[in-house]
C-alpha cells in the first residue's frame, strides 16, 4: 500500500483530518437536539427550520462566553462552556417573552483537538436539549497564528426564538407600585471574569483547588458553575396566567446597567439589597480587592441572576408559580417614580 503524502495544509497548521474526526464524534449528539421544526441534517451549508407562522415575531441574539474560557482552559474542563452560552442566549431573548427555536455555534482555534471539540459541542447539545431547542448548525475554524495560546479557543453563539405579538414583553407599561422579583444566579454566570481571575489568582494567590472562604466549594467549582437557564420558571409564571410587565437578565453591568433596559423613562427600579443574601464568592471578591459596593453591583450579578416585574396584585401568584418551579424567588424591590434608572438601597 502506498504511503500517504503528508498534507501541506496540516504542515501549515490546519489538519482537515482532525476536523473530520471531530465532526464524526458530534453527529449523534447534535442529532439528539432535533426538534419538530428542523428540516435538515448536519452537514448542509445552511440549516433549515420551519417558519413559526403568522402572529409570531422572531427574536434573535448573539453572544460569547468571554474570559470564563480562561478558567476552563486552566482547569481542563471543556464540557460546560457550551451550556453556559446556550443558557445565556436563552435568557437574553426570554426577557422579551421569546421561547427558543434553534441555536448556531461558532468555535475558533489555532489548532483543533477533536476530543476537546467534542466536549465543547456536548455542552452545546446538553443546553439545547434542556431548553427544548435545536442545534441547527455551526462553524469551526482552525486558524494558526490568530490565537496566541496553544490549546485555547473562542466561542460564540446565535439564538433564534419566537414570541406571539400578544405575549411580547416590552416594559412599556411598567408603572409605579409594580413589584420586582429576583431569581438567584448560579454564580458569576458568564460575567466579571477578567476581574475575578485577577482577584483570585493574582491578588489572593489562590489556586483552583483552594476553597472559597466560608464554603466547602473550590474556586474551580465556583468559577465554572454553569450559567443557569430561567426559561422554565418564567414559563411557569406565564402558565399561571400572570402578565409579566418586564424582565432583565443580569449580565455584565449588573443590576445597575441591565434593569434600566426594561424600564420606561418615567420610573426607577428600586432594589433593597438586604432582601437577598450575597453569595460568599462575591464577598471574597469585594474584601480581596477593597472594591466599592456600587462597583461590585455593576461588575457582578451579586446573587441575582434574573429580574421579573409584575403588578402588585399578581405578586402572590407569581411567587407561587416560581416556587413550584423550584426557582427560589425573592421580592427584591419595587418600581417608583423616576427617570429610567436603577436605585440600590442599603448597599
Amino acid at each position: 500500500m502506498q504511503n500517504r503524502k503528508p498534507s501541506a495544509y496540516a504542515a501549515a497548521g490546519v489538519d482537515i483530518d482532525e476536523m473530520d474526526r471531530g465532526l464524526a464524534k458530534i453527529k449523534a449528539d447534535v442529532k439528539s437536539t432535533k426538534t419538530a421544526g428542523v428540516l435538515s441534517d448536519i452537514g448542509r451549508f445552511g440549516g433549515l427550520f420551519r417558519s413559526p407562522g403568522a402572529g409570531d415575531i422572531l427574536v434573535a441574539s448573539t453572544d460569547g462566553v468571554g474570559t470564563k474560557l480562561k478558567v476552563a482552559f486552566l482547569a481542563g474542563v471543556h464540557d460546560t462552556v457550551g451550556e453556559d452560552l446556550v443558557n445565556h442566549c436563552v435568557n437574553d431573548i426570554l426577557t422579551q417573552g421569546a421561547t427558543p427555536l434553534f441555536f448556531l455555534d461558532y468555535l475558533g482555534t489555532a489548532k483543533l483537538d477533536a476530543s476537546v471539540f467534542a466536549k465543547v459541542i456536548s455542552g452545546f447539545c446538553r443546553g439545547c436539549r434542556r431548553n427544548g431547542l435545536a442545534l441547527l448548525g455551526g462553524e469551526t475554524a482552525e486558524m494558526p497564528g490568530l490565537y496566541p495560546q496553544s490549546g485555547e479557543y473562542d466561542l460564540c453563539g446565535t439564538i433564534v426564538g419566537k414570541v406571539s405579538k400578544r405575549d411580547l414583553v416590552t416594559g412599556e407599561d411598567i408603572r409605579e407600585g409594580d413589584m420586582l422579583v429576583g431569581l438567584p444566579s448560579t454564580g458569576l454566570q458568564t460575567n466579571g471574569y477578567s476581574l475575578a481571575r485577577k482577584l483570585v489568582f493574582e491578588t489572593a494567590g489562590k489556586t483552583l483547588s483552594d476553597l472559597v472562604p466560608g464554603t466547602k466549594t473550590t474556586f474551580k467549582d465556583a468559577l465554572l458553575a454553569v450559567h443557569g437557564s430561567f426559561l422554565k420558571p418564567v414559563l411557569a409564571v406565564r402558565e399561571a396566567g400572570v402578565k409579566i410587565r418586564g424582565m432583565a437578565h443580569i449580565t455584565g453591568g449588573g443590576l445597575v446597567d441591565n434593569v434600566p433596559r426594561m424600564l420606561p423613562k418615567t420610573v426607577d427600579a428600586v432594589f433593597d439589597c438586604r432582601t437577598w443574601k450575597t453569595p460568599p464568592i462575591f464577598r471574597f471578591f469585594q474584601e480581596t480587592g477593597g472594591i466599592d459596593p456600587l462597583e461590585m453591583h455593576r461588575v457582578f450579578n451579586m446573587g441575582v441572576g434574573y429580574v421579573l416585574c409584575v403588578r402588585a396584585k399578581d405578586l402572590s401568584r407569581t411567587m407561587e408559580a416560581l416556587a413550584g418551579a423550584k426557582a427560589r424567588p425573592v421580592v427584591v424591590g419595587e418600581i417608583a417614580r423616576g427617570r429610567g434608572r436603577t436605585r440600590l438601597e442599603n448597599l
